[in-house]
């Protein structure tokens, strides 16, 4: 299991279609929708590591509330969400907005890399893992509505 894993992950960190801050800003949404702390502390540090505000970072668990993205974010966030949903609930007209702004491959990049993060996610709040101080203070604030 763990050789399989390692590996995964290692063909996972080569793909390069998707702009890495999109990629970031899905992981995290998926993250913060199945509620696992310890995939938003990790992911956290390691999204700040690469650049991404710590303004977006915070706000990914209510975004619909945050003015701090553009509105290719909000499609990416929105789609994460919709499909790390369980039925899965992605609108077709979503993921054409998605296809003309991202274009084909970054799209089925995007959808591989919320499939990977549900794995993780759901494997680790399984197992019981919590955050680990990779960031200093790791809470996920409960969405509008829920």
């Amino acid at each position: 299991m763990l050789i399989a894993d390692t590996r995964l992950e290692w063909s996972v960190a080569r793909w390069n279609k998707l702009d890495p801050g999109l990629k970031d800003l899905a992981v995290m949404a998926s993250a913060a929708a199945i509620g696992c702390s310890w995939c938003m502390d990790f992911g956290y540090w390691e999204s700040r590591r690469r650049g991404l505000s710590h303004e977006k970072l915070r706000d990914v668990p209510r975004w619909r509330d945050s003015e701090v993205y553009t509105p290719l974010e909000r499609d990416v966030l929105e789609y994460s969400e919709a499909m790390t949903a369980t039925p899965p609930a992605v609108e077709d007209e979503l993921v054409e907005r998605l296809r003309r702004c991202l274009g084909e491959a970054a799209l089925v990049e995007l959808t591989a890399m919320v499939a990977v993060e549900n794995l993780r996610s759901r494997m680790n709040s399984a197992l019981g893992l919590s955050s680990q101080g990779f960031k200093d203070r790791c809470e996920i604030p409960e969405r509008a509505g829920a």
